[in-house]
């Protein structure tokens, strides 16, 4: 059966968000990480302490997922449609997101700091073992609201503008730079160019993150959009700034602050000008990032339509 145009993608983007929000992240042989072992395998055998290492390694791993990515964009309308909904599917995280914001909030809820800061590990990649209880939940605020767009945002933008191909090639990139975008001694280096990478592919998911923030939030829209311009350019990072202070600012709180790392401490700007994050606020961050997630897919949608309006 031949879907009418410009459908296919489209219900592939509505498709896969939907097996994400019933079912999460597959339980075993999760193509993400079975992507990782792959880079894991190339890095243990094309590593050296240089950029250019760096950016061969990344070459030569992300190119089997370029081929199918591209493979997929050739398919008949149906079975393109079938697979970028499995292909969102496994990029997507934002029901396992919310799921482990939830577990943090729970164990706080309860008492269980202990357990809370080594659950916070799930999301963070701080050091925890002497945050207090708001220190845990302002971690896991920040990446709630980082992971929005990199995990949900991000796989949809993408998506809408280049088909399959757009999913997996974010969703390749973004893992690399969380394996290999970290500022220590082994990767400062060969990292670069994974680091870079995230960096331009995230530039405009963390902008539509923004916009889908004040969407979400439409009584603190203003608030996002100021907060996003004064605060987010004085985060190290170009993208999760904005998208940090734009989540700040719709939930009313701060982010930001002293933050320990392995490879050393960075003290964060400031971001949003409400009041310190509470253990309370976490549950409103899930919530705030589930509803992001379904302005972007209408948005992202709707993107695809006009885009491909003309196409088989």
């Amino acid at each position: 059966m031949r879907l009418p145009s410009p459908a296919p993608v489209a219900a592939g983007l509505v498709a896969g968000w939907v097996a994400d929000r019933l079912l999460g992240d597959p339980q075993r042989g999760h193509p993400v990480a079975v992507f990782g072992s792959w880079a894991g395998w190339v890095e243990a055998r094309t590593y050296a302490d240089s950029r250019a290492a760096g950016v061969a390694t990344e070459a030569l791993v992300v190119a089997p997922v370029l081929a199918l990515g591209v493979t997929a964009g050739r398919l008949p309308p149906a079975a393109r449609a079938g697979a970028t909904a499995v292909l969102v599917w496994a990029a997507l995280g934002g029901t396992s997101l919310g799921r482990e914001g939830a577990a943090v909030h729970a164990l706080l809820d309860d008492g269980h700091l202990a357990a809370a800061r080594e659950r916070v590990r799930h999301l963070v990649g701080r050091t925890t073992d002497d945050l207090s209880a708001d220190d845990v939940t302002r971690a896991a605020v920040e990446s709630v609201a980082e992971n929005t767009s990199d995990a949900v945002v991000g796989t949809l933008v993408w998506g809408a503008l280049l088909g399959p191909l757009g999913v997996v090639l974010h969703r390749a990139v973004n893992t690399l730079d969380a394996m290999h975008g970290h500022r220590t001694e082994r990767y400062a280096r060969f990292g670069w160019a994974a680091a870079r990478l995230d960096d331009v592919l995230g530039w405009v998911p963390a902008r539509a993150t923004v916009l889908a923030t004040a969407a979400a939030a439409p009584l603190r829209a203003g608030a996002v959009a100021r907060a996003a311009l004064r605060d987010g350019p004085a985060h190290p990072s170009p993208n999760a700034g904005r998208v940090e202070a734009g989540f700040a600012a719709a939930l009313g709180v701060r982010l930001g602050g002293r933050t320990v790392y392995a490879s050393g401490i960075e003290d964060r700007p400031t971001l949003g000008g409400g009041r310190a994050v509470t253990v309370a606020d976490l549950p409103r961050a899930v919530a705030l990032s589930r509803r992001v997630g379904a302005v972007t897919l209408a948005a992202a949608v709707g993107l695809r339509l006009v885009l491909t309006a003309h196409r088989p």
